[in-house]
């Protein structure tokens, strides 16, 4: 694989930095990945560094989040459309998360990469990742303000097991419970692909809001589940 093209042309193309992508999915690897190649070409050529993309992802994602919180009752009391509120959830968080895509590009083809850019960049997920669980919480206690405590609590909690694992994979003792990459398997893992999960989420927000709360729950059992069976291989695998 191609690290530093740079090096070799100095006018690299979307194909050299979709090249070096990082995975995530199917959706990600489809869709993500790909704007996030067009971001970082068009970031190179205007002499951008990779933390200001990861600093533009943050603003967009919190701006995005925080106007989705504020707008999660109006919404349902039918003061404003759930559609306005799905667009933009939609727009704000897929263009925010291909932006993240395309600071880790940017950095591996221009040779910009270092460790202070790793931290930075983990840093902002966390970040934005908590400001989009606080807004899928405010709809679903919006929608049905007898959600219990309980839920949320869970919900948030386990929603970082998806960036704690992701993270734990870019290391040298990464290993993974399913190594095939064929495409049942691939398609059964969209339920951990953060971008097809940000397009599930702002869909139910534009189409049927009151269902947020069973994302919530969704969510909850998905990450759960994969954190038990991600202690469960590991101890495994330590005891061979």
């Amino acid at each position: 694989m191609q690290s530093a093209t740079s090096l070799a042309d100095p006018r690299p193309t979307v194909a050299d930095f979709h090249r070096v992508n990082r995975g995530g999915g199917l959706f990600s690897e489809s869709i993500s990945q790909w704007l996030g190649a067009v971001f970082a070409l068009v970031a190179q050529r205007l002499g951008l560094r990779p933390t200001a993309l990861t600093i533009t992802n943050l603003v967009l994602g919190l701006a995005t989040s925080v106007t989705v919180v504020a707008l999660a009752g109006p919404v349902a009391d039918g003061d404003v459309p759930a559609w306005v509120v799905g667009l933009l959830a939609l727009v704000g968080w897929q263009v925010a998360y291909s932006l993240d895509c395309a600071d880790g590009q940017l950095a591996r083809v221009t040779g910009q990469g270092s460790a202070a850019g790793a931290r930075i960049d983990i840093l902002c997920d966390v970040a934005a990742q908590i400001a989009l669980v606080a807004a899928l919480a405010a709809t679903a206690v919006a929608q049905e303000p007898s959600t219990p405590t309980w839920l949320v609590a869970t919900f948030a909690g386990t929603w970082m097991v998806n960036l704690v694992t992701s993270v734990m994979q870019a290391g040298p003792n990464a290993a993974s419970m399913v190594t095939s990459t064929s495409l049942p398997v691939r398609l059964v893992k969209l339920v951990r692909d953060y971008g097809a999960v940000v397009f599930v989420a702002a869909l139910v927000l534009a189409v049927a809001p009151a269902l947020v709360l069973w994302v919530l729950v969704a969510f909850t059992v998905v990450n759960g589940g994969f954190l038990l069976a991600s202690i469960a291989f590991s101890a495994r695998a330590s005891l061979r």
